[in-house]
């Protein structure tokens, strides 16, 4: 059976075994598992180990990823020694991803395991599709938005949106999910957080992670569609299986917008996360 799309994703400290059990009793479709921003230093060893311990009696059915440091750090192995003892199902989450060829070794270390990298650098971003294309067990792609930042040089949205659409690009050409959005920073600000979740879902983007679980519904009801869309696209199914079946080659809703069966997918992605919210 297909999973659900995953429209929240929530990060935790994994040096703090407390946040991580809440996290996944959260309503948070994904549970990220932090080994690296989020912790400390000096709290590296500790928080891999609570990962171990808590990841290891998880639910099967929960989604979980954890992100491991980089391999240019000395915690990188140790985290990729621990990620490969737990339960096959708990992805890993990479972080700062430069080129095909790490994925390739991480493909080789973690058999069967699914990855998720993260483009967080100018050069990333340029060789997208390759790293999305690197191996068979790459899942999803993502923007790390404040390292990208930095590296562009840039204060606003607006210096990222070449790279957010570079992104849902490259995503879609390797036949993976929509990528989420990058968190968003300030966990107060709600209003704001659902208007960048509209203009992301715009430009393609389904689903964000989050850093505090405030802004979990927050983003789920900017990424599941309205009341209209869900008229619409019932519509759009209806007119265009009664076309085919007819055969009957131009068709048109009730406003005049003429469809093709191209529209079909949209439209059933519409109904399948509208399906998700009543479930």
């Amino acid at each position: 059976m297909t999973e659900p799309p995953a429209l929240t994703l929530l990060y935790v400290p994994a040096d703090r075994p407390d946040r991580i059990a809440k996290a996944l009793a959260s309503t948070a479709d994904v549970v990220l598992v932090d080994l690296e921003d989020a912790v400390a230093p000096f709290h590296k060893d500790e928080a891999r180990a609570n990962a171990v311990r808590v990841l290891a009696q998880a639910s099967a059915s929960r989604r979980i990823q954890v992100r491991v440091n980089h391999p240019s750090t000395p915690w990188h192995e140790d985290d990729i020694a621990a990620l490969a003892g737990l339960p096959l199902p708990v992805g890993a989450r990479i972080p700062k991803v430069e080129s095909p060829e790490e994925i390739r070794a991480l493909a080789t270390a973690l058999p069967g395991r699914a990855l998720h990298p993260l483009i967080e650098s100018a050069i990333g971003v340029e060789r997208a599709l390759e790293i999305a294309t690197a191996a068979p067990g790459v899942a999803s792609l993502a923007l790390g938005e404040a390292d990208l930042r930095s590296d562009l040089g840039v204060a606003d949205d607006a210096g990222l949106s070449w790279a957010r659409s570079r992104i849902v690009v490259a995503a879609r050409a390797a036949r993976l999910p929509p990528p989420a959005m990058s968190a968003y920073p300030n966990v107060q600000d709600l209003a704001g957080l659902a208007a960048s979740c509209r203009a992301g879902r715009a430009l393609g983007f389904r689903g964000r992670t989050a850093i505090h679980p405030a802004q979990l519904e927050t983003i789920r009801a900017a990424f599941l569609p309205t009341a209209q869309e869900v008229e619409r696209a019932r519509e759009v199914v209806a007119r265009l299986d009664n076309a085919m079946t007819a055969g009957v080659g131009a068709i048109a809703l009730a406003d005049g917008t003429f469809l093709d069966v191209a529209m079909l997918e949209q439209a059933r992605t519409v109904l399948a996360l509208a399906a998700q919210s009543s479930s």
